[in-house]
């Protein structure tokens, strides 16, 4: 290129000082987390933590167990299943992440290698860009990628792409302070990092590199981790509170019943007012020990501790009683020590079986499910939680270009001057002028096409010249014949100052020399001496293309019949130029957009528009996609400039209510996001470029366009794989269907547990041992519930979801209809349960066929200790409570829906195949278990009943469904 000024460069000496001081052009990469590390993160979940402590107590409960003699090593399997389903639960989660991560890597590693033109030593010569320095004197060329941030010295009708940063994919630079864009995202005479030069040429001093850069800044943005808890942990969380302090509860009101049941056996005249001191004393002290627990460093374990600490205060009380009472001679100490240690292994039993084993596994499961289906909706989800947490979003911040529009300029109109179409025309000169403009366009260009890829050609250069080019492709012509039959003897490229670039050729078409401008249609305009139409209509004409945020081209020639130079001192100079018309060039909205925007609107979700280019273009987008109204009221916009100006109480004012925010930088959108979510919102943004990375990555889910950048797609949560807002929409849909039916499989989990816990309980008050034994509560806990979720979470999502609102992260994840059904059916479960423990007590019952349902009524007030339950009524026992929770599992299925569970029955196969294998399942464990799990295999004939008689679950809830639609 030719320098106007003679520039010396850095020395070697300087740098080196200049490399000490400011460090070197290269990024510093992240640190990332073992996968050890990562692994560990999974423990953390609070269900799992839950689990954990049941785990310590279960293998205490099986040591004593099986050391004492009262069992042998099948005492141990409880503690082996519970750990199973930790492992189970945290190595699917990891591994699921972790094969999508690997899909995640980045894509176009930076290569810092690249070899760019400096000036050193008063020398031009070529060094890596990873040392550019501080000070360095860069030569910029069309095509490259600018090295460093800096500010310019030349500039030569340069135009750079700065969608990477702002959005913008062509900015005009200039060194004219006259010429300066006031609203420009950054400075006119400044070249950024990362940016890349499509047209003209210049000559930059640096001024940052690396990490200092603008570039680095958003790299470094990008990084920062996500440490907003999402709404289902949230939910769980709450969840996990609740089952801990419901299960110590119960474990103290166990404590407390054995205990009393037998002080009152022991001492012949139990005297109530003599004990209700004891009683109020460690009550005090169990008090005590909750406001101390929650003082001490193990503040986040005191759940544990404090009701610990309860149980063992409660047991003293009654120990002091017992001894003053009768006495340290009279008291069979073994007896009572063995009856209390007796007493906490039942407590632990009940908080064991309280723990929802199945539940981490279950929404692991789940999500994973999701995580693969979604797939298919072109959503590749990388972080497993994703695929829930768009389901709660309740704002979409979403860049525009790339994502509401297509990245692609295109013609959208080409008014030809003088042609109207309500008036009838020569035929021959409207193809005539077509063919010139045709020309034209072709040879007074500098872009190419790329044809490599005939389902999707690319224009290769000045996205603005290269819209011209498709547009002729378009129309059946090839521009690239036209440009090589054509000699071109001078030409005059695109410049800020002039506006407008000029070509002189030897035109085939003509049979003579031509002169072909194009430009701003003002500047073209106003050099024509020859046009049909009028200035006002021009200006009218530019006004309309303006207010609908496109730019525009004006085109002239001028047959050239002389040896005259009509392209001097870099200005055109000619006087019988005709005006050939105006096009108006635009990137469009995609077109699946405005009914996407529309249905997320209608969900309840806020739309933002969050961009980098000009107020005028981001409103006019708005308008376009349904978000803006020509008279809407400006409070609901903001630059960037003054969106920075702003203090985050201001802001915290506005952000709601806010809908576009145009001129924005990169952690301009991030601070949007973090504002957003000081109001309690659940944050989605959806972008492509560089610049959207440090919001993707501090939203609570992050959604990359397929084609974006690699910095983009490794920040977010989500690609959208086909670049469609459509698909965003849709993920909101899969969100939203996967959490109710993870409520599905909550609700169909807390029934068994409660009527387990209750079982259990009832059978501590009553000295009966549990009719369940641990091997089968792992099958309902872990085997069971985990096909129940698979079966819960193969339901396809519903459309009927995006109607609702989106739901607060404050409210439970168990709802209010759902406490309804938990407790109405558990309840119901538990009577039914306990009547028939008190039958088979009573009754050897050898078939289900000698059943009388009026002895089943005299016996269940029958609390004498009976003949217990033989192993074929235990096997009966097992099977109808296994029966009765796989029919609830269907009213589970139909639950939020207003419809029947057999609705839609054969979009749900999946659901069928499993709930078949669930069956069959317990068939074989009850026909094979043996002694493991402490069943014999039962008769046909009552295999036959118990299904018949247990579906009447499902029945009754088909009934009350079809009651509830009336």
């Amino acid at each position: 290129m030719q320098q106007t000024h003679h520039y010396t460069g850095l020395n070697d000496i300087e740098v080196l000082e200049s490399r000490k001081l400011h460090g070197e052009n290269v990024l510093t990469p992240p640190e990332k987390d073992p996968w050890w590390k990562e692994f560990l993160e999974k423990f953390t979940d609070p269900i799992i933590i839950i689990l954990l402590v049941a785990l310590v107590l279960s293998v205490i409960v099986s040591c004593y167990e099986y050391f004492s003699g009262h069992a042998d090593l099948s005492a141990f399997l409880e503690p082996l299943g519970i750990l199973m389903a930790v492992l189970l639960a945290t190595v699917v989660g990891f591994l699921f992440e972790q094969s999508a991560n690997k899909k995640f890597e980045v894509l176009n590693q930076v290569n810092d290698d690249t070899l760019v033109k400096v000036i050193r030593n008063s020398n031009v010569c070529e060094i890596p860009k990873k040392e550019v320095v501080v000070g360095d004197i860069l030569i910029l060329e069309t095509g490259e990628e600018i090295p460093a941030d800096g500010e310019l010295l030349e500039a030569v009708s340069l135009q750079i792409n700065e969608s990477a940063l702002t959005g913008e994919p062509v900015c005009k630079k200039t060194v004219n302070v006259a010429d300066f864009d006031k609203d420009a995202t950054y400075p006119s005479n400044h070249a950024m990092k990362g940016t890349t030069v499509v047209d003209g040429h210049g000559i930059m001093r640096v001024l940052k590199v690396g990490d200092a850069s603008e570039y680095g800044k958003v790299y470094e943005g990008a990084q920062i981790d996500d440490s907003v808890e999402t709404p289902l942990n949230q939910q769980l969380d709450g969840l996990a509170d609740l089952i801990t302090k419901a299960s110590y509860i119960i474990a103290i009101l166990i404590v407390f019943g054995r205990l009393l049941g037998f002080t009152l056996t022991r001492i012949p005249s139990f005297d109530w007012i003599g004990f209700l001191p004891y009683f109020a004393g460690s009550i005090v002290l169990a008090a005590g020990s909750f406001l101390l627990t929650r003082k001490t460093a193990l503040e986040e374990k005191s759940d544990f501790l404090k009701y610990l600490f309860a149980i063992l205060f409660l047991i003293l009380g009654f120990v002091a009683y017992y001894f003053l009472s009768i006495g340290s001679s009279g008291i069979n100490w073994e007896l009572f020590s063995s009856y209390a240690l007796e007493t906490i292994m039942i407590a632990v039993t009940v908080i064991v079986v309280a723990v929802p084993e199945g539940l981490p596994m279950s929404v692991t499961l789940s999500l994973a499910l999701s995580m693969k289906r979604m797939l298919s909706t072109n959503n590749l989800v990388r972080k497993m939680h994703a695929c829930e947490t768009m389901g709660a979003a309740t704002v979409i911040c979403t860049d525009k270009t790339g994502t509401l529009t297509q990245n692609q300029m295109k013609v959208w109109n080409f008014d030809i001057a003088g042609d109207d179409p309500q008036s009838p025309k020569d035929q021959s000169l409207h193809d005539a002028v077509k063919d010139i403009i045709y020309e034209g366009i072709s040879v007074n260009s500098t872009a190419y096409l790329d044809y490599s890829d005939p389902n999707k050609i690319k224009a290769l250069g000045n996205p603005t010249e290269g819209a011209l080019l498709l547009w002729l492709h378009e129309q059946g012509v090839n521009y690239l014949l036209l440009r090589e039959d054509a000699e071109i003897i001078e030409q005059l490229t695109f410049s800020t100052e002039r506006k407008y670039m000029a070509t002189i050729v030897n035109s085939p078409l003509l049979g003579k020399k031509v002169l072909y401008l194009k430009g701003a249609p003002e500047i073209v305009f106003g050099l024509c001496k020859n046009s049909p139409v009028s200035k006002e209509d021009i200006e009218n004409q530019l006004l309309d293309y303006q207010n609908k945020a496109m730019r525009t081209l004006g085109f002239a020639y001028q047959i050239i019949e002389d040896d005259k130079d009509y392209i001097k001192e870099g200005k055109v100079v000619a006087e019988n130029l005709s005006f050939l018309g105006i096009v108006a060039i635009s990137d469009p909205v995609r077109l699946e957009v405005p009914d996407a925007v529309k249905s997320c609107l209608s969900a309840g979700i806020d739309v933002k528009i969050v961009t980098g280019d000009t107020p005028g273009t981001a409103k006019e987008i708005g308008r376009q996609i349904g978000l803006w109204e020509r008279d809407e009221d400006d409070s609901h916009h903001l630059t960037g400039t003054e969106f920075a100006a702003m203090d985050d109480e201001s802001l915290l004012q506005r952000v709601l209510s806010l809908k576009i925010l145009s001129r924005a930088r990169p952690m301009d959108k991030q601070r949007l996001v973090q504002l957003l979510q000081q109001k309690d919102q659940v944050v989605a943004v959806t972008g492509d470029g560089t610049n959207d990375a440090p919001a993707l990555n501090v939203a609570q889910v992050g959604l990359s366009m397929g084609d974006g950048t690699s910095v983009a797609k490794e920040a977010s949560d989500i690609t959208i794989i086909d670049n469609s807002f459509s698909s965003i929409s849709r993920a909101v849909m899969w969100g939203r269907s996967l959490y109710q039916n993870i409520q599905r499989f909550i609700l169909f989990q807390m029934t068994i547990n409660v009527a387990a816990c209750v079982i259990v309980l009832i059978g501590a008050f009553l000295g009966t041992e549990s009719p369940l034994t641990v091997t089968q509560m792992l099958w309902v806990n872990l085997i069971m519930d985990t096909f129940a979720a698979m079966a819960l979470a193969s339901l396809p999502p519903s459309e009927k979801v995006m109607k609702d609102k989106p739901r607060k992260t404050s409210d439970f994840i168990i709802g209010k209809q759902m406490w309804k059904s938990i407790l109405g059916v558990g309840i119901f479960f538990v009577i039914l349960l306990f009547g028939l423990i008190q039958y088979f007590k009573h009754a050897d019952i050898t078939s289900l066929s000698e059943f009388s349902i009026t002895d089943f009524g005299k016996n269940f007030f029958n609390f004498g200790r009976g003949d217990g339950l033989s192993p074929y009524e235990l096997s009966l026992f097992f099977t109808i409570f296994v029966l009765l929770q796989f029919w609830n599992m269907f009213n589970a299925k139909a639950f939020m829906t207003g419809r029947s569970s057999f609705a839609l029955i054969g979009k749900c196969s999946g659901f069928l195949l499993i709930a078949a294998v669930i069956l069959v399942g317990q068939w074989l464990i009850v026909t094979i278990g043996g002694e493991m799990f402490n069943v014999v295999p039962l008769k046909l004939a009552d295999w036959g009943i118990i299904i018949g008689v247990s579906s009447l679950v499902l029945w009754i809830g088909e009934i009350l469904r079809l009651f509830a639609k009336k």
